[in-house]
């Protein structure tokens, strides 16, 4: 299947037949917009001639995998697809319905940015779309983005960028920058959809065959929520393994290669999940898994799992944006913590460790959706402990909690490598102990 052209080609991809478009009846622009640009009138009503479209956005309602929601499609052959002041006001309408009918938004950008025909009024439609979007993140409704080629400018910084999930195309230019306007000499590849992806901008890419079921995952999942806290996880490892005896078990327990990992559990808890990726800094952690799964009674849970390496600040920056996006939508969150810690390398310090640490603190302190975390494998100081549902922590029997891992503990006390057992036993890690310490609520079984 090939990349849609139009905005009725990105409507039908995700939508087929089922679109009801919302009525306008603005007539044909006169006394040359504005600015008086001259021959802007004649282009306007040339674009519309050639397209079919009496503005460079389509907008109505629309069923995706189930979900009823709210289109808003640009068209690129329409003046670029570029944003004036129909083209806002078009688009506030439909936020507006979302809102008034309650319904996700889904954005299927194809532009080129602000039109230069409406100057500094275009502009203004950047602000004017943003406090839409505003007002509709307030409302608790979900907002996808579906990346179109080109999208550069004002549509991608407001409605492409600013919303909840955002997806692209294969090969999609994805920019600021559109192509004219971009420094000599510059890397075009950095420009894509590609690059976006792996530097944290966007969630993923789909292939337009894909892009329909998938979307319909999306949906299905952001409108479903789960009600009351999440029941913790029952335990993976070998159910026959006694408890650790000493605290230098504990550890070496959970550092076994063989373990069960994040992966194991979110596999044995979902039936369904999708990711979002990239901490919209720069940054992607792959050791730091976020998305939104189903329950086998079909409702939604958000989740965030450590996956055994030291977690970086894009790892701590995206699960923050994970639990805020969930609580938004009231969705409640099970986190899996396993992590030696924090990354504390000089690229992890230069990126924003201590602040991206406390935003998740803060995210998880703030929340008003349910929390539930899992203890799975390694607890590494605050690393692990920023990711913790307060009141409502669990741990399995092959895991360890400690203020610092017991080598470095005995590093700052003075003490030497070979004392490093020894002082996991005084720093009491064990399951046991945390649950003796009222760290835990209780240690969960096979």
């Amino acid at each position: 299947m090939s990349a849609p052209t139009t905005a009725r080609e990105a409507i039908s991809l995700v939508a087929g037949d089922d679109f009801t478009e919302l009525p306008f009846s603005e007539g044909p622009l006169t006394d040359d917009g504005p600015l008086g640009w001259p021959g802007y009138s004649a282009a306007h009503a040339r674009a519309s001639a050639r397209t079919g479209e009496t503005e460079s956005v389509v907008c109505g309602t629309g069923v995706v995998g189930g979900v009823r929601v709210v289109l808003i499609s640009f068209e690129f052959g329409f003046l670029g697809g570029s944003l004036g002041e129909r083209t806002g006001a078009r688009a506030a309408a439909a936020h507006a319905l979302a809102r008034a009918r309650r319904l996700p938004v889904v954005v299927l950008p194809a532009t080129g940015g602000s039109r230069m025909h409406e100057g500094m009024r275009a502009l203004l439609q950047l602000q004017f779309l943003a406090g839409e979007s505003a007002l509709t993140r307030a409302a608790g409704l979900p907002q996808l983005a579906v990346l179109r080629d080109p999208t550069t400018g004002g549509g991608w910084a407001t409605l492409g960028a600013g919303s909840d999930v955002v997806l692209a195309l294969p090969g999609a230019q994805v920019a600021f920058a559109g192509s004219r306007v971009r420094p000599p000499g510059a890397d075009p590849a950095a420009y894509t959809a590609e690059a976006q992806l792996a530097h944290g901008h966007i969630d993923a890419i789909v292939t337009p065959s894909a892009l329909r079921d998938t979307l319909g995952r999306w949906l299905s999942l952001l409108t479903r929520p789960a009600e009351g806290p999440v029941p913790p996880p029952r335990a993976l490892g070998d159910p026959g393994a006694p408890p650790s005896a000493s605290g230098r078990e504990a550890v070496a327990r959970a550092r076994h290669p063989g373990r069960p990992r994040a992966d194991a559990y979110l596999d044995a808890g979902f039936t369904v999940r999708e990711e979002i990726s990239g901490d919209r800094c720069g940054g992607v952690d792959p050791g730091m898994r976020c998305g939104f799964g189903r329950l086998p009674d079909g409702r939604t849970v958000a989740y965030a799992a450590q996956c055994g390496t030291a977690t970086t600040p894009a790892g701590f920056r995206t699960a923050a944006r994970l639990i805020r996006l969930a609580d938004r939508l009231g969705i409640p969150v099970l986190t899996l913590i396993d992590t030696p810690g924090a990354a504390n390398d000089p690229a992890a310090e230069r990126s924003g460790a201590g602040p991206a640490i406390a935003d998740l603190f803060a995210a998880v302190a703030s929340a008003r959706v349910p929390l539930t975390s899992l203890l799975i494998g390694e607890g590494g100081s605050g690393g692990a402990l920023a990711l913790a549902a307060p009141g409502n922590l669990w741990a399995t029997p092959d895991s360890y909690f400690s203020v610092i891992a017991p080598e470095a503990a005995s590093s700052i006390l003075k003490r030497p490598p070979e004392e490093a057992a020894a002082t996991a036993d005084h720093l009491r890690l064990r399951p046991r102990d945390l649950l003796a310490l009222g760290v835990v609520r209780g240690v969960v079984s096979s």
